[in-house]
């Protein structure tokens, strides 16, 4: 049986394993081991004993060049199942989806990225016969929709082209982008206006657009996206759309922070 001093020395460490997650959380650029002993004023040996433990079980993720620390994957999937399966959040944030569904008359969806592809995990569907039948828990590519694209345009540049090199393209549709070039030159533009487009990319005939969900840091954690048929909203009136999805964006992001 651990002693109580044993069992004082593990608390202080799991506490402070936090507070290093919460920083590295926190900040919007990566965050070297000084930078967060700057913010916790703890012994040196310490934070670099913790950030070492915390990149090996996974949940920090070193720069390619070292100099600095990011969420890992368990971090990530971590905050994501805060988001996902609280009960509370769940039903606010299925009520705002209804509204924007109902304000713009087409199917509306939140998506969460997945290494090279999105994920649904909650959507309204319109009420209109013809529609695209995309179900939560489905999977799509990133290089080709919407939301995937607005994800890789929030990336750090070395994680996108990390992430790009690895992605193999297929010719979905006519207009689908199927090499890294074309694809970069989309997503700067992207980045710059913050709004993803998918113009008929993934499935032919169908058009969506998509915008940021981000805290309070500014980081991307995820989508939100309307998509429609082609034969009933053409791009220039899904761009239409956008200010509509960005309130609504924004009223998902408060619910997170209350």
């Amino acid at each position: 049986m651990p002693t109580s001093s044993n069992a004082s020395e593990k608390s202080s460490s799991a506490l402070r394993a936090l507070s290093i997650l919460e920083a590295v959380a926190a900040s919007p650029t990566p965050i070297t081991a000084s930078e967060i002993n700057q913010k916790l004023k703890l012994p040196k040996p310490t934070i670099h004993r913790l950030c070492l433990m915390l990149e090996k079980e996974g949940f920090l993720q070193p720069r390619l060049d070292g100099n600095g620390y990011l969420p890992g994957n368990r971090l990530s999937k971590m905050s994501m199942g805060i988001f996902c399966n609280n009960e509370h959040l769940k039903t606010e944030r299925h009520n705002i989806l209804q509204r924007l569904s109902d304000k713009v008359g087409e199917t509306c969806n939140i998506s969460i990225s997945d290494g090279s592809e999105m994920i649904y995990f909650d959507r309204v569907e319109t009420h209109w016969p013809l529609r695209v039948q995309l179900q939560i828990n489905d999977r799509v590519p990133v290089y080709c929709t919407a939301s995937g694209k607005l994800f890789l345009s929030n990336l750090p540049s070395a994680k996108r082209n990390r992430l790009i090199s690895k992605i193999t393209f297929e010719q979905l549709t006519p207009n689908t982008i199927t090499n890294e070039d074309d694809l970069k030159a989309e997503l700067k533009r992207i980045r710059r206006e913050d709004i993803g487009v998918d113009n008929e990319e993934f499935i032919q005939g169908m058009v969506a657009v998509s915008v940021p969900l981000k805290n309070a840091e500014g980081q991307f954690f995820g989508a939100l996206a309307m998509h429609a048929p082609s034969a009933r909203m053409d791009m220039k009136k899904a761009l239409e759309q956008v200010p509509s999805l960005q309130i609504a964006a924004a009223e998902l992001i408060e619910t997170m922070q209350d």
